[in-house]
């Protein structure tokens, strides 16, 4: 498998055609909003929310009209400065760094701290995210809560269903393929892209996303002190919200 990092794949592959490949930036922003909604029983109306892998703000930005002072993190250089144009005067504080310093950049207890999309997958390995866990454990204020969604990939997608259509239009076709090993899940993301009317250019990229389990996350979770709620979230995601304190709060 020839593989390069996440980092990488986002700042050099994904990074300049996100938005698109997501649908576009209002429809995402739009979807972005409606998850921050669905989800309106246990985001506050103030206080600090952090979001992890924040990209170009589809939470961060309704988080922040909300009401909420945003810190927004992410690595990718490209999606934080579409975020950036479009904070304008909302309260959030951009910060490129690796998900896993965010503590660093804290100025006080999170009422929130979101891991939405499949950023949780980008992470090397189960220490990783036990090490993120108890982090976000020490980095909550009481009655806080930690919100995550990511991809179930532990089940595993055989023959021609490994290919996956992203989206394509006119000039872009962006295709992946799976490859899957003991605790990761190649991704291949393949971009074709037209120079001209009759040439088309090829691009691949590969990075590995981890298998995580839901289940096991679960668990990971209330040994740091957490209930969990476990439910289907947004594009067939797994979604769990979790906080410290009774089950009934």
């Amino acid at each position: 498998m020839n593989m390069t990092t996440t980092q990488l794949h986002y700042d050099e592959h994904l990074g300049p055609i996100y938005e698109w490949m997501v649908g576009g930036t209002e429809a995402a922003l739009d979807q972005g909003t409606a998850e921050v909604t669905k989800l309106d029983a246990v985001i506050p109306d103030r206080g600090l929310a952090v979001d992890l892998g924040a990209g170009f703000g589809m939470h961060a930005l309704p988080l922040a009209r909300r009401g909420l002072r945003v810190l927004a993190i992410d690595s990718c250089a490209v999606l934080l400065d579409a975020l950036r144009a479009r904070c304008a005067e909302l309260p959030i504080e951009i910060i490129r760094d690796k998900l896993q310093s965010f503590r660093r950049h804290l100025p006080e207890p999170a009422q929130l701290i979101l891991c939405m999309g499949d950023t949780l997958t980008h992470l090397p390995d189960d220490q990783a995210i036990e090490d993120l866990v108890s982090d976000v454990a020490a980095a909550l204020a009481p009655g806080g809560h930690f919100i995550v969604t990511f991809r179930d990939y532990t089940g595993e997608r055989v023959g021609t269903d490994r290919f996956i259509a992203v989206r394509s239009d006119t000039t872009r076709i962006h295709t992946c393929f799976l490859e899957y090993a003991d605790i990761h899940v190649v991704v291949h993301d393949i971009l074709h892209e037209r120079q001209n009317k009759d040439e088309w250019r090829m691009r691949v990229s590969a990075y590995p996303k981890l298998r995580i389990a839901p289940d096991w996350l679960a668990s990971r979770l209330r040994a740091h002190g957490f209930t969990v709620r476990t439910d289907t979230g947004p594009s067939g995601m797994i979604r769990a919200v979790a906080w410290q304190g009774h089950p009934d709060c």
